[in-house]
């Protein structure tokens, strides 16, 4: 089977897992058992996961891959942070940014090639919107981060290029695999996804899931924020911040 029609399993949850592996008649439990070796132990290798069977992991190789972001360009700075530009699908790239404070590892993570939102103050928005991120593209990021840092990671925030509750299913999926025991032990204190102010998936999010919360007020009033934050036009400080109480 050709690497393009193969299923790249960094798209998929434990749940999603569980299923690949029972679709390809074998037991659910190894879904678990391979989603542990991707992330927690960062094997991209079937032959190398040893408590998989033989005829399971020769399943897996012709139908599946672990496809992750390559790492075009990395930019240290003196106090510690590391930026990376990072190559996707269709020779799209994003930028992911550790940032080291004390005992916190806080990793930057982006959403969607560009942006379509045109805050003003926003050298992604000038670039314009290509396309949202898949989820293996999303959490691919804090896989590579992980593999290339010497640091422990302990905190993500969704702050990187785009707007991740307009992209909100593959977000949604890749901050529970960051929150999942058997991949980045992640509590819902350390997640955190900032909005410019979608309210109606803000809402939303508060159904699906328990993550942190940061909102881009940027503006004390709908006058200025109009200006600034332009999607305050649809969703208005007196839309907004009562969902941000309600979240």
């Amino acid at each position: 089977m050709a690497s393009s029609q193969k299923i790249n399993l960094l798209n998929l949850d434990r749940k999603a897992m569980e299923a690949f592996c029972q679709e390809l008649g074998f037991k659910a439990f190894h879904g678990r058992n391979l989603l542990k070796w991707i992330h927690k132990h960062g094997v991209i290798d079937f032959d190398a996961m040893t408590d998989l069977s033989k005829p399971l992991r020769a399943r897996l190789a012709e139908v599946a891959e672990i496809r992750v972001p390559r790492v075009v360009l990395e930019q240290p700075s003196r106090d510690g942070t590391r930026k990376w530009l990072l190559e996707l699908e269709c020779d799209n790239r994003i930028e992911t940014v550790l940032i080291p404070d004390g005992e916190r590892t806080t990793l930057c993570v982006s959403s969607q090639v560009g942006c379509a939102l045109d805050c003003t103050f926003c050298s992604t928005a000038q670039q314009g919107f290509n396309r949202n991120l898949s989820v293996a593209e999303i959490i691919g990021q804090v896989w590579v981060a992980v593999r290339e840092s010497d640091r422990a990671l302990t905190n993500v925030v969704l702050m990187g290029m785009g707007e991740p509750l307009v992209n909100f299913d593959p977000v949604v999926t890749a901050m529970g695999i960051m929150q999942d025991d058997l991949a980045y032990m992640l509590s819902k204190y350390r997640v955190t996804v900032s909005t410019s102010g979608i309210v109606p998936a803000l809402r939303r999010l508060k159904e699906l899931s328990d993550v942190s919360l940061a909102v881009s007020l940027h503006a004390p009033d709908n006058a200025l924020r109009d200006q600034l934050v332009p999607i305050n036009r649809k969703y208005p400080l007196e839309e907004l911040l009562p969902a941000c109480k309600d979240f």
